[in-house]
This record gives C-alpha cells, structure tokens and sequence, in this order.
C-alpha cells in the first residue's frame, strides 16, 4: 500500500493563500478608524470605531500576485519580506564559503570529541542562549543562520535533524513566548495598550522560567531516545540522506580532519560575526540591511583567509546561497497570506469578532479567551509587532471592564503570540528552519503537539492565578 505522503511546504503555504482568497468572498470586508500612535510611529485602530466598507474579494490573479507583493509591500501588520530572503540567500553564501575552507568540518570533529559522553548538555546551554536572545530582543529571523551551523553537531553527537531544529526553534521561541524586555513584542504591545512595559513583569518571568525548564527536559527526553535508538527519530528513515547532507558521508562519526591554526583563525572570525550580529540587532539598530552586509564581508574575509581563488570564492557563495533559495520562496508565500488577508479587507473584521467574543466576559474567563483568541490571530498574522499593533488598541481597553489589568492583556498576548510561532505554517521562520534542517511540517507538528499542550497549561494557569489576584 502506497503510504500518503504530507504535502511539502510550499503546497501548504500555496493553498493556505487559496483558503484566505475564499475567505474575502464570504467573510464581510470592514475597517476601525485609524490614528497616529507617535510613540510607536505607527497607524493604530481605535476601539469601537469598525464599520464595513466596500468588499475587496480576491481572485484569481491576487492569489498568483500574494507571494510577489509579499516579497516588496509593505503593511501596518506586515514587514516586507525581501529583506529577509536576501539575508538567508546571503548566509547560505557565507555557510558555503566557510564549509568550503576545511573549517566547519574540522569545529565539528573537535567538538565532538571534546565533549565525548557529554553531548547533552548542550542541549540546555544552547536553548538557554537562545531563549535569552528571544526575550530580550524577539530573537527569530536571526535563528535562520544557526541551523545550518548546529544540525551538523548534533548529528554528529548521535542525535537528528529535529533535535537541532527544536533547540533552536524551541529556545528562541520559549523566549519570546515569556517576553520581558523584547522590543518588538513587550514594549510595543505595552505601548499600544497604554501601560509600561516594566509592569506585569511578575508573570512574565514565570511563564518564562517554567516553560524554558518544561521544554527542555522535552528536548532532552526526546535527544536521549534518539540517541540509544536511533530508530525512535522521528526523521529515522532520512538518516542516511541527512548524514550525507549535512556532515559529507555516511555515519554520525565525523571523520578526522585536523583542526590547522588557519581553520582556528576562520572559526573565530565565523564567530565573531555571529556576536556582531547579536550585538547589532540588541544594541546597534541594525536590521536585514546592516546583517546582511556584515555577513557579505565576512564571506570575502573567511574566503581570503582560508586562501580561496576569486573563481572558488564567487562560486561557492552563489552556490551555498542556491541551497537555502527554497528558503527565500518559502519566506514569500509565508508573507503573500497576510498579503491577501489586507488587499481583501478582512483583517479588521476579524478583530472586531474577537473583541464582541471577549466583551462582557468575568475576569478569569475574559483572559483566557484574550490568550485563546490572540493565538488564533498569531496565525493569522505571525509578525508579532504587527499583531500587537493591531489587537492590543482594541483588546486592551476591554480589560477596564472586567477588572484586569492591562498590562495582563499584554502578557496573554505575547504568551499566545509565541505558542503558535512554534508551529504555525504562515511563519517564513518556521518554514525555513524546517526547510534546512529537511524535517517535514507534519513530523514536526507530531513533534511539537505534548509540549504545545504542556506550556498551554503552564500559561492557562499563570494567567488565571493573576486575574483572581
């Protein structure tokens, strides 16, 4: 019997386009009044303010049009996405220039032997460091780089592909998912509903606390098991296509590479930009922009390092920008859904239905059905700014009502904003990251679905605690 095979990620972005191009025929197209917020630089919605307009339903030529616009257009809720395709073409160059060296290979040989009987605890030091950046500064499309890099160790330390993928995911994604100063999520939602970003920081903290320790003990229960058996891998069948891919042969044993004092300088300077980045993006402003840039220079300069000829450096740049080119697609088509949800004037419709759920509830209930209606809008709208600029106006002032704090409504928000940004299938940074590390949407959602129901409960709970109190 032919087994049915899950759709790929582009089939599912593709008809998740359709499914919302349906929507704007049925679904009454409507708008809030807008205003200025200049402490965000951003138009607003004002609560109480929806009133339909003229129906915009797209057809045929808006869904084949979504992934391009989604590539260049800018919206309120949705950053173009062109900037953040350039800069995973350019660190697919900058990987390959690197692996072309000798020096990648070798990093790995060394590490693994270094850290012989001990591999798993860099499991929870790894998912710290990345759940430090999502907290901080919303660490997520700067994760993109780090799979390429850490998929190989981990396979060569005996775990799998999907190991890698959730230390990276996970981690940055628990981060978010307990926010405390993170700009794009904390700050500007606090903003927009009123409040300080430094109040409610209380439950914030615990959110981020319990879910990190829940989600790591998954990964490393899960790491354990692959490890004695690797069959129990959720991608056993790809173990041998995936060594090849990533680690050059077949088996988890890297080959002995000597780790020269020019392979030395290269790794440093490999990580060097990679702490340049972090401290662009936390300190310095930087955006797509300025990161891509850096990592184009630190191309040239690795490849001059490890003495490449000009044909072999240009080559190998375009060649390992070709490798995540799937990845620069999937970012569109992710981006052409919110594409189509504007152009056909249902986004506000559906807030105004989420506010009329929430209206008049008591207060424990009211701010779970925040958290439950903020995480269907999360997949709609996967931008977490983007979603606290449209819904926290609206929401927030409802709380006033009920007797919960705003800045409650705030930490609902961000919880539900990063417990769907794990899986949802609108996000080019969920996409991509499963794209590299080759796991497949439906293992990884198979993966993802005990630990989902686990940090519901953590936040369920730590929301309710805080209404009653």
């Amino acid at each position: 019997m032919t087994r049915l095979k899950f759709p790929s990620a582009y089939t599912i972005l593709f008809f998740l386009t359709i499914v919302m191009a349906v929507l704007t025929w049925v679904v009454p197209a409507g708008q809030y009044q807008m205003t200025t917020n200049e402490d965000l630089g951003r138009d607003v919605p004002i609560a109480g303010t929806y009133h339909t307009v003229e129906a915009s339903p797209q057809g045929f030529a808006d869904v084949v049009l979504a992934p391009i616009d989604g590539f260049y257009n800018h919206s309120t809720y949705s950053a173009n996405a062109i900037d953040v395709a350039l800069f995973v073409l350019i660190i697919g160059g900058f990987l390959g220039v690197a692996t072309q060296t000798g020096a990648i290979d070798a990093g790995i040989a060394r590490i693994t032997e270094r850290l012989k009987g001990r591999e798993q605890w860099m499991i929870p030091i790894l998912m710290g460091i990345f759940a430090a950046g999502g907290t901080v500064y919303g660490m997520a499309e700067e994760t993109i780089p780090f799979y390429a890099l850490l998929i190989p160790v981990m396979i060569a330390a005996g775990y799998d592909a999907v190991t890698g993928v959730a230390i990276i995911m996970i981690g940055a994604g628990i981060g978010c998912l307990g926010s405390t100063i993170n700009p794009f999520a904390t700050v500007i939602a606090s903003n927009a509903a009123g409040v300080s970003f430094t109040d409610g920081q209380l439950p914030r903290v615990i959110i981020l606390v319990l879910g990190w320790l829940a989600c790591v003990v998954y990964v490393m229960r899960y790491a354990a098991r692959v490890k004695a058996d690797p069959s129990q891998s959720l991608v056993a069948d790809q173990r041998v296509a995936n060594e090849k891919h990533f680690l050059g042969h077949e088996g988890s044993q890297t080959e002995t590479v000597e780790l020269t004092g020019r392979h030395k300088l290269i790794l440093t300077f490999f990580a060097l930009s990679f702490a340049v980045m972090m401290w662009g993006v936390s300190v310095g402003g930087w955006w797509m922009a300025e990161i891509s840039a850096l990592f184009l220079v630190s191309s040239i300069v690795i490849g001059l390092i490890g003495q490449l000829s000009e044909e072999e450096l240009t080559t190998t740049f375009v060649n390992g920008a070709r490798d995540l080119l799937g990845v620069a697609l999937i970012i569109a088509l992710a981006r052409g859904i919110v594409v189509i949800m504007d152009q056909g004037n249902i986004t506000h419709t559906i807030l105004y239905g989420a506010e009329q759920m929430v209206s008049g509830l008591p207060g424990v209930a009211f701010i779970n059905a925040v958290y439950w209606l903020e995480m269907a809008l999360s997949f709609l709208v996967p931008s977490s700014s983007g979603l606290a600029v449209l819904s926290m106006p609206v929401l927030a002032p409802l709380a006033d009502f009920v007797n919960v704090s705003r800045e409650l409504v705030v930490t609902a928000y961000q919880s539900a904003s990063g417990l769907p940004n794990l899986i949802t299938p609108t996000s080019g940074v969920v996409m991509g990251g499963l794209a590299i590390g080759r796991v497949s949407y439906s293992r990884w959602v198979k993966f993802m679905c005990p630990l989902l129901a686990i940090l519901v409960v953590i936040v369920t709970v730590v929301l309710s605690v805080s209404a009653m109190l």
